[in-house]
């Protein structure tokens, strides 16, 4: 991501009323826009594959999925982003006429090369602070691997586990859903990360 206009600083109402009219996304951070890039094909296939696998747990009844286009609330007036996958459940965050998803149960992200070490990094260490936050996935587009951040119940403190195999289940507890990781990455020819560096040089 890349400020777009240092200069100006933006209210949230200002950011809003820009998105609406914007053929490009902009995440809002301290009253400054950031223009969001492009992503692969592949980042997109994995990014509607995770939704549509979250939308068919039968256990999700009563919540939401969204994709990319819809923006999460992280830092009130402070933080505002479009995650790849989000999962909102309070009725609130499910009104037709919603913009923007305040309390977010389930957060993922597909990892690429612009944008891995802030997934991993600064927009994790603000993510974790959101009180509604149980799960935060990792999809790696460049090897078939699955990063779950689960939240330990009635605590701030955050269990790490990866999937590294197809038959690995990843399991959300707190909302009852099961995921094979081979079910991710099914028919998804990845290229890993190396190949792109060669190919853009």
């Amino acid at each position: 991501m890349v400020s777009s206009d240092k200069k100006r600083i933006y209210t949230v109402e200002e950011y809003l009323a820009l998105e609406e009219r914007s053929e490009i996304r902009h995440e809002l951070y301290r009253g400054e826009l950031y223009a969001m890039a492009g992503g692969t094909v592949n980042h997109n296939r994995l990014t509607r594959r995770v939704a549509n696998l979250l939308e068919n747990q039968p256990a999700l009844k009563g919540c939401g999925v969204f994709s990319e286009n819809l923006k999460v609330e992280v830092v009130r007036d402070g933080y505002y982003c479009y995650p790849d996958v989000v999962v909102a459940c309070h009725p609130f965050d499910l009104r037709g006429t919603n913009q923007i998803i305040k309390q977010p149960r389930v957060i993922v992200e597909v990892l690429s090369k612009s944008t891995a070490l802030a997934d991993r990094g600064t927009k994790w260490q603000r993510y974790r602070k959101l009180p509604s936050l149980w799960y935060y996935m990792l999809v790696d587009q460049y090897s078939a691997t699955i990063e779950l951040f689960s939240r330990i119940e009635e605590t701030d403190e955050w269990i790490n586990s990866l999937y590294e195999n197809g038959d690995d289940l990843i399991v959300l507890p707190r909302l009852n859903m099961e995921i094979f990781q081979k079910d991710i990455y099914n028919g998804i020819e990845l290229h890993p990360e190396e190949e792109d560096v060669q190919e853009d040089a």
